[in-house]
């Protein structure tokens, strides 16, 4: 197996990447991000002056003077370059497992794509292979020497070879040779994609490459910024002395780095490796601490196992297995899958931070920031454009409905979100010494979500205000009754419990039968029937028939149209030519032949045609 955590930059370098794509001039210049009166990241120029995420803009101002100084509160052009870079992994993707973290990273499960090249590798020849990126098209990948690990490994190879040093450390060494050989494999790969998301999308990426969601996160931040790493075997502790790459890897982590192991869990943690309640560092608001306890503290330490870990972290709607899961967290075990690529998010979150909120008539105001910046985000990622043709088709003759849906016309919702939830982040009131504890709860309350806001016709600022006062508003004060008193840190908004609309896709909730209806027209035309004036001609065509009455006049000519490669159809599609009429063939003439008619009853006299006779005859004999 080959997990890849794709990181473009480092994480709160990303920012300053994207505005650096839009300006290459400023790439080499100290560029830092501001939101509020806070730098919220910059770029490895500016970290290099002396600037750091956090900082006080003031304060940056005077150790970098000439530093290049950009807003980034608007997240739209952050959100849509992670979204691009997110699809074009994507696109590499076999088994369509590409599951997205935050604005840059990203997990890729490409074990598939790796068992497939495993599978084709000439073991007798390995620095000349070929990596296959389309298992239908044999041409398509890049060659690569599958004898080596590109990039850096973890940890870092000697001049031994490695198949030598897994056959020494490792009594399970033909197992541990494949996996290498199959991360030999990831590795290549990652280069690849590293170096086309650089070519094609003007973005740097750090790569980390293991057998899970865990470690491959965590190895990816060995080297970083655009670099890779590899965690080689052995995996598994050896029988005879117990080494593990894995284990000695991860035993070097803070056991609050550990992806999985939230913050009060850790907290519980380092508490009871310490004996005493670990010291704040001082001024962090996110929760650091002075005192690190790593893994191998926390495994070694006497006491601690599954179960001391289930009794200690227990308590309201914590996970009974959660003691379990941290113990095999600890030990490089993450039984996690890569989450199936989706076509629309699970949920649309927006939120703010703040010094002091503590006055309704401000609440509102950040409230109608918010809901702006979600009904945004709600038409960017749940709308999809609609067929040209569809759009010209609803909209004609109707100019009520053209001129209401000329501020959006050209996207249709591909997903509804159901629920509305608001939460909010109360400061704890002061301690008597005037010290303020540290709070990290939210509370929350949902609604359905309004119809109203879904409407693509109507300006966002107008539908934020109604959505505001219609519902959030309510929301707000079932969070909080009192009119005065509460102090917020955070206000979030979320549309969530998407449900998908019907489309002519996979992942849609049935047929989209509008659409059906309206393209109809251009499904059947190759069938119409059309009842025209036409004049008579010697040359009709076979498939026509034609009805005349005794003077020759008002002729009418049902012409049936075929589609232009009826010839192709089966031998049942097909009319035989007996079935078709040419001119001249089925004209009635009122006076022709009476025997053309039909037969006469020799007993009555009367005409019908000839395959009655027999009936009327029989009619005859027995009435006589």
């Amino acid at each position: 197996m080959a997990f890849f955590n794709a990181d473009w930059h480092d994480k709160d370098c990303f920012y300053a990447a994207t505005f650096e794509k839009e300006h290459p001039s400023w790439k080499f210049l100290p560029l830092a991000v501001q939101q509020k009166q806070i730098i919220v990241t910059c770029n490895y120029e500016a970290r290099r002056r002396g600037l750091y995420k956090l900082q006080l803009v003031h304060e940056a101002k005077k150790i970098c003077p000439d530093m290049i100084l950009v807003l980034g509160e608007d997240l739209t052009r952050f959100r849509n370059a992670s979204k691009d870079n997110y699809n074009f992994l994507r696109g590499y993707s076999w088994s369509n497992k590409v599951e997205r973290l935050g604005f840059d990273e990203v997990f890729m499960d490409v074990t598939d794509l790796v068992d497939y090249n495993f599978a084709l590798l000439n073991h007798h020849d390995l620095t000349t292979s070929f990596f296959h990126l389309n298992h239908n098209d044999p041409t398509v990948g890049f060659p690569f020497d599958a004898s080596i690990v590109f990039g850096h490994t973890f940890p870092a190879l000697s001049t031994t070879p490695a198949t030598q040093t897994l056959s020494i450390h490792n009594s399970t060494s033909s197992d541990s040779v494949d996996l290498l050989l199959r991360l030999r494999l990831g590795s290549h790969l990652a280069r690849h994609l590293r170096h086309q998301l650089e070519e094609q999308q003007g973005y740097t990426c750090t790569v980390g490459i293991s057998t899970n969601k865990l470690l491959s996160k965590l190895v990816g931040n060995v080297n970083k910024p655009n670099g890779q790493t590899t965690l080689i075997p052995p995996y598994n502790p050896d029988l005879r002395d117990g080494r593990s790459n894995v284990i000695e890897f991860i035993d070097g982590h803070d056991i609050g780095k550990i992806p999985g192991i939230g913050f009060k869990s850790a907290q519980k943690i380092r508490n009871r490796v310490l004996g005493r309640p670990a010291a704040f560092a001082a001024g962090l608001v996110y929760g650091g601490t002075k005192e690190n306890v790593k893994v191998r503290d926390v495994r070694i330490f006497e006491g601690i196992g599954p179960e001391p870990l289930v009794r200690l972290l227990a308590g309201p709607g914590v996970p009974r297995d959660l003691g379990d899961k941290i113990w095999g967290l600890i030990h490089g075990v993450d039984d996690t899958e890569v989450v199936k690529a989706k076509e629309v998010p699970q949920q649309i979150s927006i939120e703010d931070s703040y010094i002091r909120l503590d006055d309704i008539e401000l609440v509102k105001k950040e409230m109608k920031m918010l809901s702006e910046s979600l009904i945004k985000r709600m038409r960017l990622d749940l709308t999809s454009l609609v067929d040209d043709g569809d759009m010209v088709i609803a909209l004609e003759g109707d100019e009520d409905l053209a001129h209401d849906a000329k501020v959006d016309a050209s996207r249709r919702w591909i997903a509804h979100p159901r629920t509305l939830r608001l939460s909010t982040r109360p400061r704890a009131p002061l301690n008597p010494d005037g010290t303020r504890p540290r709070n990290f709860t939210r509370i929350s309350k949902s609604s359905p979500m309004p119809s109203f806001v879904l409407s693509l016709a109507q300006d966002i600022t107008v539908l934020a205000e109604k959505l505001v006062e219609e519902a959030l508003l309510p929301l707000f004060r079932k969070l909080h009754p009192e009119t005065s008193g509460w102090n917020l840190s955070l206000v979030n908004l979320c549309a969530t419990n998407m449900s998908m609309t019907a489309s002519e896709g996979k992942t849609g909730a049935g047929r989209d039968i509008g659409r059906m209806l309206r393209r109809q027209g251009d499904v059947l035309k190759v069938w119409k029937v059309a009842d025209v004036d036409v004049a008579p001609s010697d040359d009709e065509p076979d498939d026509r028939q034609i009805w005349q009455d005794d003077t020759g006049r008002n002729e009418r000519e049902l012409s049936i149209h075929y589609p232009a490669d009826h010839a192709g159809l089966g031998s049942e599609d097909a009319l035989p030519s007996t079935q078709r009429s040419s001119f001249g063939d089925e004209i009635w003439d009122s006076d022709g032949d009476e025997n053309d008619l039909g037969e006469k009853c020799e007993i009555c006299g009367a005409m019908m045609p000839s395959f009655a006779m027999a009936a009327h005859e029989r009619f005859h004999s027995l009435s006589g």
